[in-house]
């Protein structure tokens, strides 16, 4: 289904990637890419730095590469699909070169583990998403004609010390990861499984990191987690289950790390995502109106608005709980932008409870959304404790409807930033008009403006006058 640019669709598509050359060549050419969620994108810039390492050179074409990775998303059918033939597309590689080779990397690796090397036969390398560091083995053993693994989950794995080597970036925004892992056994999740236990970085690599982007040039950082509100750092190799009461009162929250890295320049703005509607706390909320270079945007899914739903779905709260929470935002940061994530046709669902998410989106009134049909996914507690029983023709009519209100939402919540000023950081040129730039304000919302003089990475205040139902457009002023 093809929405607007503010309702977002159910994933992303693959995406190339091309970074600079190593000091030392090998003389072998890296094909990497992605498909899923930020976290995704971000763990191909760590395999990408300890590749380069080892003397490849990136390049934006397969069929003139080496070694062929592909990141994977095994969160939904249709994400799996989508590489399913994409590692088709690589035949040509290997018909051309024998000596090639092709690796899945990431969620659908971790799922499937040695399934994939016996059903794809073109797949000579699987890596789950706590294994990177072993990636210069693994290709030694299938250069070697081996059919190379590894997909042990690690329960300390943070690659805290490792430089990520920007790849898709525009120059102005880049991805920190701050948690891998999730603790929360979400009933229709795979995340559990597939990227094991959470752990937290050690905030002082995270605020290290954040000092060289901004060195860099780049003036935006996304702090990205299954769940960051629940990091906690304690030090000293504790764990986050076995701390006492006393040590988590010591330990850095996700409130004091969101400080420290708002405090490297007030020049670099900070986002983050995704916040848990369970853990989120007040604390990160008063922090989000302390600092202005923290952005007033907040993604926090909801999935369902019924409160039956949504303990099937084992999310540790109601709808009650869950509006309590909008409502908390709306009164600490008055123009936050919020955006959310909703499954149509979750087991058992009925019309009555599909409605209660209907009345709860027209009560929220979110900016965007990203929106699906319930997937059934091995392993989840869905898949072992309940039936996958609402009709397909039924799932896809609830999704459209949620599809359209979002829609009209998306339209009113765009109109209201009419003749206003919004501070906004350029990322490039309108991919509508090269006389026009874009950006973004601190809410997420795209602000079109001429181009003037103005570059990419600037800051400049503008005044909105027009719009489209997803497009705020202005002059700078």
């Amino acid at each position: 289904m093809e929405l607007e640019n503010k309702i977002i669709d159910e994933s992303k598509q693959g995406e190339a990637l091309l970074v600079k050359k190593p000091e030392v060549s090998n003389g072998k050419k890296l094909f990497l890419e992605s498909y899923g969620c930020q976290m995704n994108f971000a763990d191909s810039e760590i395999v990408a730095s300890i590749l380069i390492d080892k003397g490849y050179t990136t390049t934006k074409d397969f069929e003139e590469a080496d070694l062929i990775f592909v990141n994977t998303c095994a969160i939904r059918d249709a994400a799996e699909a989508r590489v399913r033939n994409r590692l088709n597309d690589f035949k040509r590689v290997k018909l051309k070169n024998p000596k090639a080779l092709v690796g899945v990397l990431g969620c659908m690796a971790e799922r499937l583990k040695t399934q994939f090397l016996e059903e794809e036969k073109l797949v000579d390398i699987v890596v789950g998403p706590d294994a990177y560091r072993d990636l210069p083995n693994l290709i030694e053993e299938a250069e070697d004609g081996r059919k190379a693994i590894n997909v042990i989950l690690s329960k300390e794995e943070t690659y805290a010390d490792l430089t990520p080597v920007r790849l898709t970036s525009n120059g102005v925004s880049a991805f920190i990861s701050i948690t891998r892992g999730c603790d929360n056994m979400c009933s229709f999740c795979v995340v559990p499984f597939t990227r094991g236990r959470e752990r937290s970085r050690d905030p002082e690599s995270i605020v290290k990191e954040a000092k060289e982007a901004f060195a860099a040039g780049y003036r935006e950082v996304t702090l990205l987690g299954q769940n960051v509100d629940s990091y906690l750092w304690a030090g000293g190799g504790l764990k986050k289950e076995t701390l006492t009461e006393e040590q988590k009162g010591n330990a850095a929250n996700f409130a004091q790390l969101l400080e420290k890295v708002a405090l490297v320049d007030p020049d670099l703005r900070v986002r983050f995502s995704t916040s848990h509607p369970k853990d989120m706390t007040d604390d990160v909320l008063y922090m989000m109106a302390k600092h202005e270079n923290i952005c007033n945007n907040i993604h926090l899914p909801v999935q369902s608005g019924s409160s039956k739903v949504l303990e099937m779905m084992n999310r540790g709260y109601t709808r009650e709980w869950y509006k309590e929470r909008i409502a908390a935002i709306r009164k600490i940061i008055p123009d936050c932008g919020i955006s959310t994530d909703i499954i149509s046709g979750f087991c058992a669902e009925t019309e009555e409870e599909h409605k209660e998410t209907l009345s709860l989106m027209e009560e929220v009134h979110y900016d965007f959304a990203f929106m699906f049909m319930y997937s059934e996914r091995p392993k989840t507690l869905a898949e072992r404790k309940y039936a996958d029983d609402v009709p397909e023709e039924v799932k896809r009519k609830r999704l459209s409807e949620i599809v359209d209100l979002q829609r009209l939402h998306s339209g009113i919540r765009t109109k209201q930033g009419l003749n206003k000023i919004y501070r906004v950081l350029i990322e490039g040129v309108s991919k509508k008009s090269e006389d026009m730039l874009m950006g973004r304000n601190s809410q997420n919302s795209v602000v079109v403006f001429p181009r003037g003089d103005h570059k990419k990475g600037e800051y400049v205040n503008v005044l909105v006058d027009q719009c489209t139902s997803s497009t705020l457009i202005g002059k700078v002023v």
